[in-house]
């Protein structure tokens, strides 16, 4: 695939992540709570003490809480769903954390240049309309030095690998069997690590380290 070929902007086709859909999609991953932890305490060993991180599109704002339990850390979420900016500062506030949950766009971020030590982005990037655009301020709001992680699926897992990722989190066998079916839709959406570094070539970011998992990659952005 050419460079021309790269995506710059996409319509997201799929339901928009509110109401009911948002709540359900909140219960749902509230079962996978073991996994927002381990991924909290992997992210925390790359943050100073008191760091600034950003989570873009936290969803319900599990693992943004998940690292606010770690340290002292000063934590936004900015997410384009109203529901999820609900769900996610209740849940916050019932655990007992300050945590700011804003509604914005990833492409277009209400925050000032500089802002940010560490950004976090997990399942999220490949829905967005415009991910070069994501990119870019990604590096605008981040610091001097400052680090982003997008941890997504690759569009080349395996379906064997998507089946063992999806029994591996022990939903039951009926969740188990939709949560793979859900993971085929989205691998149809996801990108592969030469779009990834096509994406990063066109922003100041200029290249990613991109490290393969099991059925998707982190993405390492550093300013």
């Amino acid at each position: 695939m050419g460079a021309s070929a790269v995506p710059i902007k996409r319509a997201y086709k799929g339901a928009a992540m509110e109401g009911m859909l948002a709540t359900w999609y909140a219960r749902h991953t509230a079962k996978l709570a073991a996994d927002f932890e381990a991924e909290a305490r992997r992210i925390v060993a790359h943050l100073l003490p008191r760091a600034r991180v950003l989570e873009v599109a936290p969803g319900p704002g599990y693992l943004a809480v998940e690292l606010a339990k770690l340290g002292p850390y000063r934590i936004t979420g900015l997410d384009i769903s109203h529901s999820f900016v609900r769900i996610a500062s209740e849940h916050a506030a019932r655990s007992g954390f300050d945590i700011e949950f804003r509604r914005g766009d990833a492409a277009s971020m209400p925050f000032p240049d500089n802002t940010f030590d560490f950004i976090v982005c997990r399942a999220a990037f490949k829905n967005f309309a415009d991910p070069i655009g994501a990119m870019a301020e990604m590096h605008r709001v981040l610091n001097r030095d400052g680090a982003a992680l997008i941890i997504d699926m690759r569009r080349d897992a395996s379906n064997a690998s998507l089946k063992a990722a999806a029994d591996g989190a022990r939903l039951g066998t009926v969740a188990a069997l939709l949560t793979r079916l859900i993971f085929k839709q989205l691998r149809k959406r996801a990108y592969s690590s030469n779009d990834i570094q096509r994406m990063a070539a066109t922003t100041p970011f200029d290249t990613a380290d991109i490290r393969e998992t099991s059925i998707g990659f982190d993405i390492w952005l550093r300013k």
